[in-house]
């Protein structure tokens, strides 16, 4: 839906003198926060402003002890007692920020192959797949070998780089 003068986010440019007297742009990426609307600088992660990320922080802070102190409890119940969406409940065990116990019911599908975990993103098959996967794109360095100009002994050495 669009609203008159409200924005998804905005370039800012700013033009100021450095130490050394040169001009340079700064350019300041201000965006509307997804829980009040205010304008902010964002600089990365959830779009939220400072006093929205900090009432989120107070929130998580409230659901982990809830979940430590009620070891048993689904995610619907955490989210009831807690007020939170269960949406945002999702994201922090995505985040690895929040995990529940064996006993709980509670659990998110793998994103590589669709099987039962209870933190993260992928079960540990999939993430040791993921890494050989990577691995096998690395090579290993090679350390540069030191040699000496013929003729002249030990006196200077110098590295071979390839």
């Amino acid at each position: 839906m669009e609203y008159p003068g409200y924005t998804e986010h905005v370039f800012v440019s700013e033009v100021h003198q450095n130490r050394r007297g040169f001009e340079e742009e700064e350019k300041m990426d201000v965006r509307n926060c997804k829980g009040c609307s205010r304008l902010f600088n964002y600089i990365g992660g959830q779009p939220l402003c400072p006093e929205c990320a900090k009432a989120l922080d107070l929130k998580f802070d409230e659901v982990r002890d809830y979940v430590y102190d009620h070891p048993r409890a689904g995610m619907q119940e955490v989210a009831e007692e807690n007020d939170v969406t269960i949406a945002q409940i999702k994201r922090w065990i995505r985040e690895e920020r929040l995990a529940f116990s064996e006993d709980a019911q509670v659990g998110l599908e793998c994103e590589g192959c669709g099987k039962m975990i209870r933190t993260g993103r992928f079960c540990e098959t999939c993430k040791a797949k993921y890494i050989n996967d990577f691995s096998s794109y690395i090579k290993p360095r090679e350390e540069p070998k030191m040699t000496s100009i013929k003729g002249q002994g030990p006196q200077m050495r110098f590295l071979d780089r390839k």
